[in-house]
């Protein structure tokens, strides 16, 4: 998903959005044949993503900078652990690094957010991300999910079908049965294309089944009307919580037996954890 393409192409117009004209700073106060070590480091604990991208910026500005990686996406650490080293054109070093450090801070924000949340369901259920990520950041955000040891749930709208409460609305203002429009939908799909409805009530249930979805998402439900619908639903499709998860809500939706849960703020409202990148001073 997360491509060299992908990472390439928002580097470059987050670079060029930082110095479209080149860095005025480092050009009149920094000598042109100055080199620069710089150790990044965490100020905080958390869960690490976005390392590789990190890297790349630097070398896209000038390909003799190298970045040797002390971590992993992935990796846990711990306030005041080294996780790279950057070397090279003092210039270059210096122009990067906000940059670099921007999306490393949000990525490894979004992995330690998921991570929270995975160590709460005690591998009760599966958490996945949504399409609530910053636009033209899909990749990045939805690759951190998975650092942080989440899944992620489609990509975008090409993915998979998944008709949500104001799909529902139009279908029930046109007179269709909910029922007919999965069957049609199934004969018009590839075989490897799954349906998803969403419901918000539990009286919705019985006619997704007859229409045979794969997946039912019980959207905004309680507690009991979760472990109500995973008993009604019995096996016959892929059960997925969503609305109202926090970490202080998920222990118990994950008890209820649903197979996934679905949360929004994994990605849309988390908080870049703290990364340093300062230079070593050698004497």
């Amino acid at each position: 998903m997360l491509t060299t393409a992908t990472i390439d192409s928002a580097l470059r117009l987050a670079l060029d959005e930082d110095a479209p004209w080149g860095d005025i700073t480092g050009e009149t106060f920094i000598p042109a044949t100055a080199s620069a070590r710089a150790e990044l480091r965490a100020r905080e604990d958390g869960v690490l993503a976005g390392i590789e991208v990190f890297a790349r910026a630097f070398t896209l500005i000038d390909p003799s900078v190298t970045v040797d990686l002390a971590a992993a996406d992935g990796d846990a650490f711990s306030a005041g652990r080294l996780l790279a080293t950057v070397s090279g054109p003092a210039r270059a070093v210096l122009r990067a690094e906000r940059i670099a450090l921007n999306f490393c801070q949000r990525m490894s924000g979004i992995a330690t957010q998921t991570r929270a949340y995975v160590d709460a369901t005690a591998g009760r259920a599966r958490v996945v991300d949504t399409r609530k990520t910053t636009p033209g950041l899909r990749a990045f955000e939805k690759h951190a999910v998975v650092a942080g040891g989440g899944h992620n749930h489609r990509f975008g709208l090409s993915d998979a079908v998944m008709a949500k409460d104001n799909h529902l609305a139009v279908l029930a203002g046109e007179g269709r049965s909910i029922a007919d429009a999965i069957r049609e939908a199934r004969a018009r799909l590839p075989h490897t294309t799954t349906i998803e409805v969403e419901v918000d009530r539990l009286d919705q249930i019985p006619a997704v089944l007859d229409g045979g979805a794969d997946i039912i998402m019980l959207d905004n439900f309680t507690i009991d009307q979760l472990r109500e619908g995973v008993d009604l639903i019995a096996g016959r499709a892929i059960v997925e919580a969503s609305g109202n998860v926090t970490l202080d809500t998920i222990p118990q939706i994950a008890s209820t037996g649903v197979d996934v849960i679905s949360s929004g703020a994994l990605t849309h409202s988390v908080r870049a954890i703290d990364l340093g990148l300062d230079l070593v001073v050698e004497h």
